[in-house]
């Protein structure tokens, strides 16, 4: 898990950095686990545009991710490390006691041939296993995070991600998540032991716009290039301000550092410490 940087051969090369893809073992995905992507290009089952700046890009078939790993008990073998385009963490093929197969986020330090194993009961604290979050030491890293006993892991699946086991009380832990936020989680809930893998995903230089659009990510034009027409920071002549006394969106609402969650929504009460704000 590395990061090749280029030699400035060419403009586009001057700025590219590219993964070394050296924890890949497996080429082609396994056939059954792979389904058709429908791309959107942004837009809704009205055909409007709902989110900007998205179409195109090479194909991609989905890879069915098993966040839930309900298969308890069964010890699974690591197959193969696999390369997933559709995120940035690397993702293991997993086939168990009972012969199926089946895929995983990958943590970090995951070898193939070892094995992985879910139990609700307590089991060895290793990395790639699986159990309830009551189970579980303090201070142990941990990520593909349920909030709802049973649903899946939802929290804390992005490359290099992991969270921080703070405490165990009543029927909640304490855990700090990756944004630095502290909020209290279901003790019932699963959790797996590590990091996700390819923690250097962030540090990549995608270096030219070709990149991008290989990605499905179509360019995207600043308000205050556009006509007043178009933009509430639109028009003027050279380099000039936006004119305003904060910054909108392109449909007249306030942007940038305005807290959009609700005041009054449910799981405010399980968030112990807001994030820290990003200067």
């Amino acid at each position: 898990m590395g990061i090749k940087i280029y030699n400035p051969t060419t403009p586009g090369r001057r700025q590219t950095s590219v993964s070394t893809f050296e924890e890949i073992t497996k080429g082609k995905p396994e056939k059954k686990l792979i389904k058709i992507k429908k791309r959107t290009g942004g837009r809704n089952f009205y055909g409007k545009i709902t989110v900007r700046h998205r179409g195109g890009g090479a194909k991609q078939f989905y890879r069915l991710i098993d966040y839930k790993q309900d298969k308890f008990d069964l010890a699974g073998k690591v197959e193969a490390i696999e390369y997933d385009p559709n995120r940035q963490a690397r993702i293991a093929l997993v086939q168990y006691e009972d012969g199926e197969k089946r895929y995983i986020i990958a943590p970090t330090e995951l070898k193939v041939g070892e094995t992985v194993l879910c139990s609700k009961n307590p089991i060895e604290i290793k990395v790639g296993n699986r159990l309830p979050i009551e189970h579980i030491p303090l201070g142990i890293l941990i990520y593909n995070i349920e909030i709802t006993p049973g649903k899946g892991g939802q929290l804390v699946r992005t490359a290099g991600g992991a969270a921080k086991l703070m405490a165990i009380e009543g029927d909640y832990a304490t855990i700090k998540l990756p944004s630095s936020e502290i909020r209290l989680i279901s003790k019932k809930s699963m959790a797996t032991i590590g990091q996700v893998s390819n923690p250097e995903a962030m540090n990549i230089r995608y270096g030219k716009a070709g990149r991008m659009r290989h990605r499905g990510i179509r360019p995207t034009v600043r308000g205050k290039a556009m006509n007043p027409v178009d933009h509430p920071h639109g028009g003027g002549e050279g380099v000039n301000p936006i004119g305003l006394k904060a910054p909108k969106t392109i449909w007249g609402k306030p942007a940038l550092g305005v807290i959009t969650r609700k005041n009054k929504k449910y799981s405010n009460k399980f968030i112990i410490s807001r994030r820290e704000k990003k200067r």
